[in-house]
C-alpha cells in the first residue's frame, strides 16, 4: 500500500496487515504518512515494505548490491517508516521486502542475512515476512526473528515453490474462482499446485495480495468472505 494506486481506502477494511510503500520504489514521507494513520483508522498491522531503490521499474527489476549496499538500503527505508509511526503514536509492525528485491532474497542467503540484519538493527521485535520455505525465512531464523511465511493469492507457483515470473504470461492470476481455490488450498492443505500440475508443500502463515492488481479490491472482499464463511479467523501475525 501507499504505492500511489488510490485504492488504500477500499482494500484496508479486509485486511489484517499492510505493506507500505518506503520511498524507493514508490511514495514518499507524506503517502507514509497518510497510509499509516489509514491502517490505525482500521486496526490494521503497520508493515515496512522497503525495495531497490527504483521507481521507474516500480522496483520490480533485479539490481546487483553489495552485501553492505543492501544493508543501508533496508536499513534506511524501514527507519523511515518506523520513524513516522513512533510519530504517529502506532507501531511498525513488520517488514516485507518488494518486488525485486524480495524474489532475489528468496533464492540468496547471503542477501536475506543482509537485509535480516538490518531488520534486527532496528528492532529485534519485528516480523519479517518472506516466501514460504525460502532463503527469506531461514536466515532470519538465525537471527532469532520471528518469521511470517507468505503464499500468494494472486500468483502462480512453480515445482520449485518460488514464484513464476512475472515476464510469463500464467504469473498472474485474474481469475476470482481460481484465487479463492488456492487460498483454500494453501489455508486448509498447506499445498499449493504448480503451474505443472505439482503438489508443493508450504507453511501460510500470511497470504499476500498485490495492492496494484487489477482485482485487488475484489480478491481481498471475496477472501474475507470466503475465510468468514470457513470460520477462518484472519489477524495479524503475533
Amino acid at each position: 500500500m501507499g504505492e500511489g494506486v488510490a485504492n488504500d481506502a477500499t482494500l484496508m477494511p479486509f485486511i489484517s496487515s499492510a505493506n507500505i510503500a518506503c520511498g524507493a520504489h514508490a511514495g514518499d514521507e507524506d503517502t507514509m504518512q497518510q497510509t499509516v494513520a489509514l491502517a490505525m483508522q482500521y486496526s490494521v498491522a503497520i508493515g515496512a515494505h522497503p525495495s531497490f531503490d527504483d521507481k521507474e521499474n516500480f522496483g520490480r527489476t533485479e539490481m546487483q548490491l553489495t552485501t553492505a549496499e543492501a544493508y543501508t538500503l533496508v536499513l534506511q527505508q524501514v527507519q523511515l517508516l518506523d520513524k513516522i509511526c513512533m510519530t504517529a503514536g502506532a507501531t511498525l509492525h513488520h517488514v516485507k521486502p518488494h518486488g525485486a528485491l524480495y524474489n532475489m532474497a528468496a533464492k540468496d542467503a547471503t542477501l536475506s542475512a543482509a537485509i535480516a540484519q538490518a531488520v534486527f538493527d532496528i528492532n529485534p521485535a519485528f516480523i519479517l515476512y518472506g516466501l514460504s520455505g525460502s532463503h527469506l525465512i531461514s536466515e532470519v531464523k538465525k537471527l532469532g526473528l520471528k518469521t511470517a511465511s507468505e503464499v500468494f493469492a494472486d500468483r502462480t507457483y512453480r515445482d520449485d515453490g518460488s514464484l513464476t515470473p512475472r515476464s510469463q504470461s500464467n504469473a498472474l492470476i485474474e481469475d476470482e474462482a481460481i484465487a479463492m481455490k488456492q487460498i483454500l488450498q494453501f489455508v486448509q492443505q498447506k499445498t499449493v499446485t504448480g503451474t505443472s500440475g505439482k503438489i508443493i508443500s508450504l507453511q501460510a502463515d500470511t497470504i499476500c495480495i498485490h495492492g496494484d492488481g487489477k482485482h485487488a479490491v475484489a480478491f481481498a472482499k471475496r477472501t474475507a468472505t470466503l475465510l468468514k464463511e470457513k470460520n477462518i479467523l484472519i489477524e495479524s501475525i503475533r
